[in-house]
């Protein structure tokens, strides 16, 4: 009985865990504010902080939580609030052509959870993960989007998509990846998570 209480008590989250899920879906909401817009023919898709925020929130808070964090910051825009870029929210934009790299960011997250399952939580587990997760949005992202702009605009192949969607974004990405993992060591030591 001892032991089922202490795994019940693990599997609960308290106060100071919902409060660091609430905070760091702030911090993804604020680091999409964090944007330079679109530049059409060449990108279709703005530049944010988002996939920075996203990779520390799972980073420093570990799987469960880090997953709920992006969790709850994709129901907050769901709802209408304006956490997405340009302060924008709601469905449209969830449903919308870009909306599947925001959704994407929920698989990148489970990944990340479920390779620290795997791996633990060694500095190159998490890069690993990070960068799995990267392709793991950017998949589900340019798929929905090749399905929804065909549905409203056009059929596009998938080169040009991966032009407009992903190409402009492998080098930021990348950035925001490696400062994400190096944030993630340093908060997660001081926080001692």
């Amino acid at each position: 009985m001892g032991s089922t209480a202490a795994a019940s008590a693990k599997t609960k989250l308290g106060t100071r865990d919902m409060t660091y899920i609430a905070v760091f879906a702030v911090l993804m909401a604020i680091c999409s504010w964090i944007s330079i817009p679109e530049m059409p023919p060449f990108t279709m898709v703005p530049f944010t902080m988002q996939t920075f925020a996203v990779f520390l929130a799972v980073g420093v808070l570990g799987g469960r939580r880090g997953t709920l964090a992006v969790l709850v910051y994709l129901l907050l825009g769901a709802v209408g609030a304006p956490v997405f870029a340009h302060f924008t929210g709601g469905l449209g934009i969830l449903l919308g052509t870009t909306g599947g790299y925001l959704i994407g960011f929920l698989f990148t997250a489970l990944e990340m959870w479920g390779m620290e399952r795997l791996l633990g939580r060694k500095t190159w587990a998490l890069a690993l993960s990070m960068v799995l997760g990267m392709i793991a949005y950017d998949v589900f992202g340019t798929a929905w989007y090749m399905v929804v702009y065909a549905r409203t605009t056009a059929p596009i192949g998938l080169g040009t998509a991966l032009l407009w969607c992903v190409v402009p974004f492998l080098v930021t990405d990348t950035v925001k990846l490696v400062l994400a993992l190096f944030f993630s060591r340093r908060l997660g030591s001081i926080l001692k998570l």
